[in-house]
């Protein structure tokens, strides 16, 4: 089917926002499943910091943020940014290299889900934390693919996305366009730099590596990145949410294209509740009035 194009301003044909936000989802998932596919030669953390790097070289590049007159309140906001997103990117790899990929998403969507229901004034809300809830439990039914690690780096990411989400406004407020993120995206690679070039360094010896690490870096990176920028112009943050929530399910979909793994009836099923949870949280925490 041809993707609907949408007017722009200019007058020419763009694609569609929705098409843009799933093209990104998409991009990240696949990004994540090659990455994967390299740890058994290297160590997540060498995966992430060249994600972080390429990136943040990309970024900086194209957006060339203004650094000077900045209050000291602009720094400890876009560092704490930084922090949330090292954490983030380096924790769910972590829980790739120990559980397959459709669950490790499915657990760290937790974190988000939870920031939109607590953003929620709705007693009925506290259905949907019943139902992902239900989602994680039925993970626990078939444990076999899992290990405590996995699920604890799971979950670790899932409060760095949380934290992301909160630091993204504050950023957004404090720094025009892109440039709180080219600078968070940096403050992360930096972070990450005495592990990558001090216990992983033999990793970075290999060409092939290095590549593939800069590939994961635009695929999970810059396209989504770049897609989500323009998408959000036009498109109302409720249903951004919504879209948002098929994550889980490109993760498994990435999973299986890319790696093979293949998850069980009960492990899909956990996979759909924590998913309509979220996009019943998500619709409900956008449609509600601002305070």
């Amino acid at each position: 089917m041809t993707p609907q194009l949408s007017a722009g301003p200019t007058g020419r044909s763009a694609p569609s926002p929705v098409l843009l936000v799933v093209i990104g989802i998409v991009s990240v998932q696949f990004g994540a499943g090659i990455a994967k596919s390299l740890f058994d030669t290297v160590d997540p953390t060498t995966i992430t910091w060249l994600r972080l790097a390429t990136s943040s070289a990309a970024l900086l590049i194209w957006t060339r943020p203004r650094l000077g007159g900045r209050s000291r309140r602009d720094w400890l906001v876009v560092l704490g940014f930084g922090l949330a997103l090292g954490t983030m990117n380096w924790a769910i790899y972590q829980s790739f290299a120990r559980i397959p990929l459709g669950i490790a998403v499915t657990l760290e969507f937790t974190g988000p889900l939870a920031l939109a229901v607590a953003g929620s004034r709705r007693p009925r809300d506290l259905a949907w934390v019943v139902l992902a809830g239900l989602g994680v439990l039925l993970l626990g039914l078939e444990p076999g693919d899992l290990t405590w690690s996995g699920v604890g780096f799971a979950l670790l990411a899932g409060a760095a996305w949380a934290a992301y989400i909160l630091l993204s406004r504050s950023t957004g407020a404090r720094w025009p366009g892109m440039d709180g993120l080219a600078v968070a995206s940096t403050v992360a690679a930096i972070g990450l730099t005495p592990l990558a070039l001090g216990g992983y360094a033999a990793d970075l010896q290999h060409t092939r590596v290095v590549l593939l690490g800069a590939l994961v870096g635009l695929l999970s990176s810059v396209i989504p990145y770049s897609c989500e920028l323009v998408a959000l112009r036009s498109l109302r943050p409720a249903i951004f949410g919504i879209l948002m929530s098929l994550e889980p399910a490109a993760a498994a979909l990435a999973g299986l294209v890319v790696l093979q793994e293949t998850l069980s009836a009960v492990q899909w099923l956990a996979l759909v509740c924590v998913i309509a949870a979220s996009v019943g949280a998500t619709r409900d925490w956008g449609a509600e009035p601002s305070a």
